[in-house]
């Protein structure tokens, strides 16, 4: 390509990403200028401010917060809401984790009870201690009845819902472990008294907190109703049409209206654990009030307009929301982020009598397609130059990150069609078939609504039909692809995130071969292929390896092997921005990558 001289204005720059067809060939110095301008630019006006570990002010009760969801709640129920991300939001602002692990001094911090980890190396086994702390307690709304939390709230959870297959939870995966011998055992956890209780491992590992760090339940509720009616019964529990004022809390709100396709309510929990210097319980806000929006444009609209408090920028729209911040509200910034989407293709031999089985079971094709995902393009103009490419499979914060290790297969359409006629593809008439003289055609799910997905797949879409395969997007509610990927698996590919990996033991369902979220192919009795078995062996010794020296060579030849089967192609990290309105102090608001918005401990300024 030769290189061209292109000055463009900001106005231009905008309206030519409007539109994927008519932006220009553009150099990848000449990329990577507009974007290094546009940054300069759009960080200048905003406020950088990460948290690293600052004690937090403390500030006044009152006021309300005004906010918003994309969609109703699918239940208020605990055990059902991990199938739903929204419910799963709501019903948590009700509970507390046992501990908390904080990214910045890379400690574990006690939030509901206290540990201590107990090694003993001559019998190799390891127990980890909580200690509820006393001044926790389950309350109701409008109501002076309190009863303290206990040991019985984990451990039923742990044991009768976690730990009951007919419940269908997804932490039942992670109560057990592979042995020395290659047989799995379970980590118990056991009662000791009314506030203390032990996860007790059959052997030592090196990450226990994540194999212990959950959540509860009112096991004086939960427990009659499994007793009564089994795990039906407990299913039966906090439906959406039952008033949620009755839902105790142990965390800061009460959930204490909702009004369907309208309005979520909740009120502060006065009764919280978490004091400041001055008795206050944390959040200071009296109540939050969620408007159901249904999708991101109106969400915005209300931001402009002054009708809520905080508002989440999609890349198409940071410009216009720096741009107008004038005093009403700040608009803070952070590095890219920690995690990516990725792209995934369905390698289930249910689906063997597809011709899409054949093709994304060599990773020959899934290295090509990794080559044909112009990143810089996607850069460009899906986050209007405010994003980078993810080659790395750890992010930054993890212990294991090595950044030598990388991504080969990077945009080369050249090598992508090498690699695809290594496999026996043929093009012929502009497009690419098998060695069965199956077309290459397959589709790509996305969710539907959002901009940013849609815009990256139309980008691939388009690059691969420049070298012979078309590619179908289809966009399916997030429920909808959760019920594919779990049970169904009559899918073709797919965009999806799955959070971040910042401890390499992470994705204990995910990236082991008998995971129930092993996204290509979940839940084998055996490993499907060689690579996987030894991507099984490694994460199973680098979890029980304690010495980092030895820790790290295992989990860097595990890095190795997924960077070069491609199972999952990373896509993108933006950058991410933050605005809240001004009417409400600062003082205790942080905004980083590792964090995203701290917002907690956020109040209003005094006279507002």
């Amino acid at each position: 390509m030769n290189k061209k001289t292109i000055c463009i204005s900001m106005g231009i720059l905008c309206f030519l990403m409007a539109s994927c067809s008519k932006i220009p060939e553009m150099t990848l110095e000449e990329i990577e200028l507009h974007s290094q301008n546009l940054n300069a630019e759009l960080i200048q006006k905003t406020l950088s401010k990460p948290w690293t570990g600052q004690e937090f002010k403390a500030g006044n009760v009152g006021g309300i917060w005004y906010d918003t969801i994309l969609s109703d709640p699918k239940t208020f129920n605990q055990v059902i809401a991990e199938r739903d991300g929204t419910s799963a939001s709501i019903v948590s602002m009700t509970l507390e984790y046992l501990s908390d692990y904080d990214m910045t001094t890379r400690e574990w911090k006690p939030r509901a009870a206290y540990y201590q980890i107990i090694t003993d190396e001559e019998a190799n086994t390891l127990t980890v201690r909580f200690t509820i702390r006393d001044d926790f307690y389950w309350t109701w709304y409008g109501s002076d009845k309190k009863i303290p939390v206990t040991s019985d709230d984990f451990v039923f959870w742990y044991n009768e819902i976690d730990g009951d297959p007919d419940m269908g939870s997804n932490g039942y995966g992670s109560q057990w472990i592979l042995m020395e011998d290659g047989t799995e055992a379970h980590i118990d956890c056991k009662k000791i008294d009314d506030k203390t209780f032990e996860f007790i491992y059959p052997r030592i590992v090196a990450d226990p907190m994540l194999s212990t760090n959950m959540k509860l339940c009112p096991s004086f509720i939960f427990k009659p109703a499994k007793e009564k009616n089994g795990a039906e019964g407990i299913k039966a529990l906090f439906s959406i049409d039952k008033d949620p004022k009755e839902i105790p809390s142990c965390g800061m709100w009460y959930i204490t209206e909702y009004i369907p396709a309208q309005r979520l309510v909740f009120t502060r929990n006065p009764n919280y654990w978490d004091k400041d210097s001055n008795g206050n319980s944390i959040p200071y806000p009296e109540q939050r009030i969620y408007q159901i929006v249904g999708d991101t444009n109106t969400d915005y609209l209300l931001f402009k307009q002054g009708q809520t408090e905080v508002y989440s920028p999609t890349p198409e729209q940071v410009e216009d929301l720096v741009a107008n911040q004038k005093e009403d509200y700040t608009v803070f910034n952070a590095d890219g982020s920690m995690g990516s989407s990725m792209w995934s293709f369905n390698q289930n031999p249910q689906n063997k009598d597809k011709p899409y089985y054949n093709w994304f079971t060599k990773k020959e094709f899934r290295q090509a397609m990794s080559c044909l995902f112009n990143r810089d393009r996607v850069a460009l103009q899906t986050y209007r130059g405010l994003a980078e490419a993810k080659y790395d499979f750890f992010p930054e914060v993890n212990p294991y990150f090595n950044p030598d290790i990388t991504l080969k297969y990077k945009y080369n359409p050249k090598q992508a069609e090498e690699l695809l006629q290594s496999i026996g593809f043929v093009k012929k008439d502009g497009h690419y078939y098998d060695d069965k003289g199956n077309k290459i055609e397959f589709d790509l799910l996305i969710s539907s609504g959002g901009t940013t997905a849609n815009d990256m797949a139309q980008i691939i879409t388009d690059e691969c039909s420049k070298v012979g395969i078309t590619i179908n997007v289809r966009q399916v509610d997030f429920q909808k692809q959760v019920e594919m990927l779990t049970s169904t698996y009559d899918w073709q590919s797919i965009f999806i995130g799955l959070g971040k990996n910042l401890f390499p033991s992470q994705g204990a369902n995910v990236w082991p071969s008998y995971g129930n979220l092993h996204l290509w192919y979940p839940l084998q009795e055996t490993p499907a292929t060689d690579w996987e078995a030894r991507v099984d062996y490694l994460y199973n010794e680098g979890s029980f390896t304690i010495d980092h020296d030895k820790a790290k060579a295992i989990w860097d030849e595990y890095q190795e092997i997924l960077l070069e089967q491609c199972p999952v192609i990373y896509l993108m990290r933006s950058k991410s921005f933050f605005a809240i309105r001004n009417k409400w102090d600062l003082t205790n608001v942080y905004y980083d990558n590792r964090n995203s918005a701290l917002i907690d401990n956020v109040y209003l300024k005094e006279g507002r």
